[in-house]
């Protein structure tokens, strides 16, 4: 992070009118006599979408910032612009606001949107800091916030992809309740050795279009990371790759080899149909995000509960293809995902704003946002506190974060994902080789990106 911070330095003089702390005249107003006012926006709203971030900004946030400000003379009216639409309209928007030089102070983005809206211009690098809570956010979680080299906001919140395993059909099978693969091969022979039981369908690795973004996330893009590649390197996006064509095959080896289960890739409500089957004990290994595990079959109002969760799931590390063949010679890989908030460079109280937006990352504000909720966020220190009780997202805080990647924050990417997709869907289908996909898939992405360096 210090690095990222110090870089950011070289574009801070067009942050320097904006964001550099000011003098703030002692009588802490807006120049009027009043008070600074200033405004939050997520796409939360209480009692809707997102009720618990909406509830926390208005009922914690904003009390406690502006009695802090009091206590230091400094008069401010924090007001939040709640939302609850899909999260495409909530980014135009934004992008609308702020490229009429209007918006709130306080934005809430989607990672994936960091570079889209920094190339755009709609919001600028941090200043160079001395904000604590930099220590407490692993290098790897920060580029979430991150395009370039540069900082542009905070990230708050994330999460990482393993893979679970029931442990019951692990012991049918004569495997290990520890299971740890270090390699692809590792995992194929616990899938073959799941095979012989009856009604069980061995491993569920997300492939097709209907399946969405979760094909990329939690099937294509850790493959590719363990291939030891990125879809875009920071230059360039990654064509008809050896990683690529690696990853698909793997696809092959799956669904080619009677280990997947090919039609369920295709079916509109495949991926809730593969959690509901897992919960039931008839999947033995599924590849998925934290979310499947305190929001899916979380025994207590999970979507689809298992009551013997706790007991009958494992879970491991993603490893590399083979052990050091990984992204940076990593023996293991995640993909994770999250929100980043950053300050508006055209808030006519920027100085302030920074502030806001240091004080809502601060430990205790983000403890505060996941009281009885547990849910990983950027802060060790406050994952460490929070996620003690619960192994599985203590795991990921502490295993999986310090070694995850993030997807590119470019315009481009979700078509780059589709295109993804339906590569994976004609190798699971039997209709492509990994070669052929991975080649129709380079052509597609000479239509929408521009093609491969």
């Amino acid at each position: 992070m210090r690095e990222l911070t110090r870089r950011a330095t070289a574009l801070a003089g067009a942050v320097g009118t904006g964001l550099v702390l000011a003098a703030c005249g002692g009588s802490g107003s807006d120049g009027d006599g009043g008070a600074i006012e200033l405004t939050i926006s997520a796409n939360a709203a209480t009692g809707g979408k997102n009720t618990e971030e909406a509830e926390w900004i208005e009922e914690w946030v904003i009390p406690a910032f502006e009695a802090e400000q009091r206590d230091r003379g400094v008069e401010v009216d924090v007001s939040f612009e709640p939302s609850g639409v899909d999260d495409e309209q909530f980014k135009t928007r934004l992008a609308l606001d702020l490229q009429a030089g209007a918006g709130p102070d306080i934005l809430t983005l989607d990672g994936i949107w960091v570079g889209e809206f920094a190339q755009a211009g709609y919001i600028e690098p941090l200043p160079d800091t001395d904000w604590d809570g930099w220590s407490q956010i692993p290098e790897a979680v920060q580029q979430l916030a991150a395009f370039e080299d540069q900082l542009y906001g905070i990230p708050w919140g994330t999460d990482g992809r393993v893979l679970f395993y029931n442990k019951e059909l692990f012991a049918e099978a004569g495997l290990p309740a520890d299971w740890q693969p270090t390699s692809w091969a590792e995992i194929t022979e616990a899938a073959e050795a799941l095979a012989g039981l009856d009604g069980v369908t061995p491993i569920q690795l997300n492939a097709g279009t209907a399946m969405g973004e979760a094909t990329t996330m939690q099937g294509l893009l850790p493959l590719l990371a363990g291939a030891g590649e990125e879809i875009h390197d920071g230059e360039e996006w990654t064509g008809a790759s050896a990683g690529l064509t690696e990853a698909l095959a793997f696809y092959e080896e799956i669904y080619g080899g009677g280990l997947g289960d090919p039609v369920l890739q295709e079916e509109a409500q495949g991926r809730d149909k593969s959690f509901e089957r897992f919960a039931a004990g008839e999947i033995g290994i599924l590849v998925e995000g934290d979310y499947f595990w305190r929001s899916v079959i979380n025994p207590d109002g999970g979507t689809a509960p298992m009551d013997n969760r706790d007991e009958a799931v494992g879970w491991a590390l993603i490893p590399a293809a083979e052990p050091g063949a990984g992204v940076g010679g990593q023996d293991f890989v995640s993909m994770s995902g999250g929100s980043v908030r950053v300050v508006n460079p055209a808030s006519d109280h920027a100085d302030v704003a920074y502030e806001l937006l240091t004080f809502m990352n601060s430990a205790e504000a983000i403890t505060a946002a996941v009281e009885g909720d547990a849910r990983i966020t950027a802060r060790t220190d406050v994952n460490d506190q929070v996620l003690a009780g619960d192994p599985l997202l203590s795991f990921i805080a502490e295993e999986v974060l310090p070694l995850t990647t993030f997807r590119p924050p470019l315009a481009e990417y979700p078509q780059v994902s589709v295109l993804l997709q339906e590569a994976t869907a004609a190798v699971a289908a039997g209709d492509s080789s990994p070669e052929e996909a991975a080649a129709d898939y380079a052509e597609g992405l000479g239509e929408v990106a521009g093609g491969a360096g």
